[in-house]
C-alpha cells in the first residue's frame, strides 16, 4: 500500500506542476515573442495526438521551450520587429546579455535602442543610436537587420543562435532568456528580420486546452485511487483491531 501511496503522490505533484504549466501558457498565449513551455509529461501527450514541434528544445526529463517559429502578425509600427527563422535578438544589463524573440522596442531619452524596460538592444558594433534630428518613424531596417535613418546607415541588429545549445536557455523574465557562462552564442550572419512585425506567441490556444483536461481528468483520477487505497487501509486496519 505504501508504494501504491508514494507513487499517486508523485503523480499528484507532476500533474499540478504539468496544470501550473499549461496555465502559464495560456496567460501568455498573447505575449509577442513567447515560447510555449513544455516538459516530458506535454511531449507525451503532444506526440499521442500529433501536436508535437520539431522537438529541437524539449529534454525527457526536464522542463524545456519549444522554440518553434511563431506566426507573424503585422502591426505597421516602425519600431516593431520579428525574426522569422533561428536567432534570438541581444539585450544587454548589467548581469549579462538576455536573449529574446520579442521585437517590441522604443527608443531612449538619448536615443539608443531600448526595449520596454529600457534595456538596451545590442548592435554588432554595439549600442544603436538614433540622432536626435531624427523621428523614430524615418528609421528603417533591411531585412538582414540593417538600420538607417534617412539614407544614413546607424547600426545593425546583432542576432545569435545556440545550434545544439538552446535546451540550455533558461527563462529571465518578460520573454527573456539567459545561458550559462560555458555556452557561447553563435552569430547569424544572415538574419531575417522584419520591420513592422511582432512574432505571436507559439502557444496554440485550443491544444493548451486539451491538455488542461487532460491532466485535470487525470488528476481527478488518481485523486480516487488515494480515497480507495486509503479506504482499502482503514478497513484493514479495522480488521485487525477485532
Amino acid at each position: 500500500m505504501t508504494d501504491i501511496a508514494t507513487q499517486v503522490s508523485t503523480s499528484l505533484e507532476a500533474l499540478t506542476t504539468e496544470f501550473d504549466i499549461v496555465a502559464h501558457n495560456l496567460a501568455n498565449a498573447g505575449t509577442a515573442g513567447y515560447k510555449r513551455r513544455c516538459n516530458a509529461f506535454t511531449k507525451a501527450l503532444d506526440e499521442q495526438t500529433g501536436m508535437g514541434g520539431d522537438g529541437s528544445s524539449q529534454e525527457e526529463s526536464a522542463t524545456a521551450f519549444d522554440f518553434s517559429q511563431g506566426g507573424l502578425i503585422q502591426t505597421d509600427r516602425t519600431l516593431d520587429f520579428a525574426l522569422y527563422g533561428k536567432g534570438f535578438f541581444v539585450i544587454e544589463t548589467p548581469e549579462g546579455p538576455l536573449y529574446t524573440r520579442h521585437g517590441v522596442f522604443q527608443t531612449s531619452p538619448n536615443g539608443q535602442i531600448v526595449d520596454l524596460s529600457g534595456r538596451v538592444v545590442a548592435g554588432v558594433a554595439g549600442p544603436i543610436s538614433v540622432p536626435a534630428d531624427v523621428d523614430p518613424s524615418d528609421i528603417n531596417v533591411a531585412g538582414d537587420g540593417r538600420i538607417s535613418a534617412r539614407g544614413t546607415a546607424i547600426g545593425q541588429f546583432r542576432v545569435v543562435e545556440f545550434p545544439g545549445s538552446e535546451s540550455q536557455l533558461t527563462p529571465a523574465g518578460n520573454t527573456c532568456f539567459r545561458v550559462p557562462p560555458e555556452v557561447q552564442p553563435v552569430e547569424v550572419l544572415t538574419p531575417v528580420v522584419k520591420q513592422g512585425y511582432q512574432e505571436a506567441s507559439n502557444v496554440r490556444i485550443v491544444d493548451e486546452l486539451v491538455n488542461m483536461i487532460t491532466v485535470s481528468r487525470l488528476y481527478e483520477a488518481n485523486m480516487r485511487l488515494a480515497s480507495v487505497q486509503k479506504d482499502t487501509s482503514s478497513s484493514m486496519i479495522n480488521v485487525a483491531m477485532g
